[in-house]
C-alpha cells in the first residue's frame, strides 16, 4: 500500500523500521502505530504546524 506522507513522517518511519519490516506489516497505516517509537513520534508531532520540520534521529 502506498499513501502520501509528510517528509518528516516518512523519515521517522524509515528511521524506526527497515523496508523488510515494513513489507511484513499489515497494509493498514494504523499498524504503524503499534510500533512504540512511531506512536511516540505521532503523539509528539500531532501538535506541530503542517510546515514543521526537524531533523530525524536514526536508530543506533
Amino acid at each position: 500500500m502506498t499513501v502520501p506522507l509528510h517528509p518528516i513522517c516518512h523519515r521517522a518511519i524509515h528511521a524506526s523500521l527497515s523496508n523488510a519490516q515494513l513489507a511484513r506489516m499489515a497494509p493498514q497505516p494504523a499498524s504503524l502505530l503499534e510500533v512504540e517509537e512511531i506512536a511516540r513520534f505521532v503523539r509528539w508531532v500531532a501538535g506541530k504546524p503542517p510546515d514543521f520540520h526537524a531533523p530525524t534521529r536514526r536508530k543506533r
